[in-house]
Order: structure tokens, then sequence, then C-alpha cells
């Protein structure tokens, strides 16, 4: 049996999956990203690898594709391809009924619509600022001193929406304290939060044309008070994937590997 690998070097976490040739998922791993990109890249690898007995090392794969932020220092990786590109292949192969994708990682927010073949039709992203990200969200829950878990349930409870208005991650931080410190419901507070990014999604989904059958991919996907804000904002149902959505990088990094790996051995 051969296998392919994807590893998607993040900015606030490294996902690995490890494909056999009929494209079925063998091995996993999520670790946090380590401050050098090629030691995240190794660690996760080196887990993944691990899960198959097959497999002594990284080196052992028929091909390994690198995507995320740090895709250039993926160590044995054949080449490295864009996670916009990773991202739609990956929900292409896990749902290919879903159109369009809002990906929302640790640093950035991408619109992405999806052609029929798992290729990229159009996309648009924020990457200037940390609103509405990951990072974000982190910022949010410490103002909170909650766990990242415990402030994405939090809104679901809120009556009412407090409009958060700043867009900007240092302002919204003090702009939540402020309200906080008021004595304004905490629910609330956290719905506004949950909406402000919301807009922001909706934005970046409509530039790109993503309009229908929509999912969420990255970590913030599993964010239940951000779905119901989207999908307020949207209008629509999102869609949840079989498969974690935070993995869908790496799995599309895998399935492009294992097509490219079949394809030279042809």
């Amino acid at each position: 049996m051969k296998y392919f690998g994807g590893c998607d070097v993040g900015s606030t976490y490294t996902k690995c999956v490890i494909l056999d040739e009929n494209g079925k998922m063998v091995a996993n791993t999520t670790i946090r990203s380590k401050i050098n990109s090629e030691v995240s890249a190794t660690m996760a690898m080196e887990e993944t690898v691990a899960q198959v007995p097959e497999l002594q090392s990284a080196k052992d794969l028929t091909y390994l594709i690198g995507t995320g932020y740090g895709r250039n220092k993926v160590p044995f990786a054949d080449e490295n391809i864009s996670e916009i590109s990773c991202h739609a292949m990956g929900v292409h192969v896990t749902n290919p009924a879903v159109k369009a994708i809002i990906d929302i990682g640790g640093q950035d927010v991408k619109g992405i619509s999806i052609d029929t073949d798992g290729t990229v039709k159009n996309f648009a992203m924020n990457d200037k600022c940390a609103a509405g990200t990951g990072r974000f969200y982190e910022a949010m829950a410490n103002a909170f001193e909650m766990t990242l878990p415990e402030f994405s349930q939090l809104s679901l409870t809120a009556k009412n929406v407090i409009p958060i208005t700043a867009q900007c991650t240092v302002f919204a931080e003090s702009e939540v304290i402020t309200l906080v410190g008021e004595g304004k419901p905490m629910d609330e507070i956290a719905a506004g939060i949950q909406m402000a990014v919301a807009k922001r999604c909706f934005v970046m989904s409509k530039k790109a044309g993503a309009t229908d059958s929509i999912t969420l991919t990255g970590g913030c996907a599993k964010n239940a008070g951000l779905k119901k804000a989207i999908e307020h904002v949207l209008k629509l149902k999102v869609i949840d994937l079989d498969i974690d959505p935070q993995l869908m990088g790496a799995l599309g990094a895998a399935e492009y590997a294992r097509q490219k790996g079949l394809a030279k051995e042809e």
C-alpha cells in the first residue's frame, strides 16, 4: 500500500493527514504550532507517521504536500500548494455537495467558492487584520476569563445582542472590558462579538461569490455561537462536515499528493 501526506502549518495549529492510495484517511494529528514552522511540521508529521505501522518516517510517504502559513518550511515535502486550494479540495472530498467555504484561521478570514472538480472558482480574504480570526477569539475568551469552548457556547443563551462597534481586535477588547465593567450581561456581549465576526465572514463570502451550500473550515468552525451568528447573517443553514473542519487544509493537501503521486507512477 502506498501512502500520501498533507501537512498544513498554520499560524496557531499544525495539522497532518495521511491517506492511503484509495483516498481513505488512515492517520491525522493536530498540534499547537511552535514559533518555528519547521519544528511544528516535523513534530506533527512524526506523530502522524507513528499511527501507520508500515511507515517508519515521513520519507516513506510516496508524495507529501505542504500547505498553510508555513508551507515552505515542511521538511521532505515534494511541493507546496496554497491553503486556499487545499481547503477547497479537502471540503470537496469530504462532501462534494458543498459549493462554498468560510475559512476562519488563526490570522485571517477567507471566503472560497468551489468548482465542481474541487478546484477554487473564486476567493476573497482579509489578511491585514486579526479581527474575527482565531487570535481574536483567544483575546476575547481571555477578556471574559473563560476557555475558548466556554466562550463559544456563551452567546447561545443571549436574549439580546449588544453590538460591538470596534472592528479592531485591540479596540474591541477594550470595548468589551468596558461593557463587562458596566455590568452588561456577559452572554449578550458575547453575542455581539459573534455577530461582528459573522458580518466580516459575510463580506468575504459575498466577495468570493460564495452564496449557497456553505460550510465552515478552520479551528473556529467548532465555535457554536459563531456558526449560529453566521447562519443568521447569511440566512442559510451552514453544512456540518463529517470530518473535523480543522483538518480540511491538510486533507486537501494529502488528496493533491495522492493524485500527483499516483499520476507520477503511471
